[in-house]
């Protein structure tokens, strides 16, 4: 793998828009297992799942998971990889799409077509481009339940705990 860029994209010049004119913009789940959880021959629990949260660039508005826009020169995994390095610093493996949510924005009258996937962190990078303006922290799934700001990320994480808990007791 190459190594992460160290600095965050900025511009909308390349960035996507869906058939309706709405901003494309994906995201991840970033996730690890605590206490050897989630090996082969064990059935995964909630409890075993600890997500990482980030904080919004601004203030009071709460903790999210990491998204951004999805540009024209990436594919959409690489997209969320992206994000997930620039926005909360971890590399990980990126896992099938939770699926595409659409919403509008609380701030302003602009509509977003919003991805997300599940990322299994690997390396949490000591240094990363948006470190300065954000802070990150791993909790559990109730904890970021809680503290997600958005109801789209949170339907997300849902859909992300039933399939990981689902699949690891077939």
């Amino acid at each position: 793998m190459e190594a992460p860029a160290l600095v965050s994209r900025t511009g909308r010049d390349l960035q996507r828009y869906n058939f309706l004119g709405h901003r494309q913009v994906v995201g991840c789940i970033p996730y690890r297992f605590k206490n050897n959880g989630g090996s082969s021959s064990s059935i995964v629990i909630e409890e075993d799942i600890e997500v990482l949260v980030i904080s919004s660039q601004r203030p009071g508005k709460g903790m999210l998971f990491p998204k951004g826009g999805w540009e024209t020169d990436e594919s959409i995994e690489n997209a969320a990889i992206r994000e997930t390095i620039e926005e909360a610093g971890v590399v990980g493996e990126v896992g099938v799409e939770l699926g595409d949510w659409y919403f509008k924005s609380k701030s302003n009258e602009t509509y977003y077509e919003g991805h997300m996937f599940p990322l299994l962190v690997k390396e949490e990078l000591e240094s990363w481009p948006e470190k300065s303006s954000r802070e990150r922290r791993w909790v559990s799934v109730s904890e970021a339940r809680d503290a997600c700001q958005y109801w789209w990320m949170k339907e997300a994480l849902e859909l992300f705990i039933r399939r990981l808990t689902k699949s690891s007791s077939h």
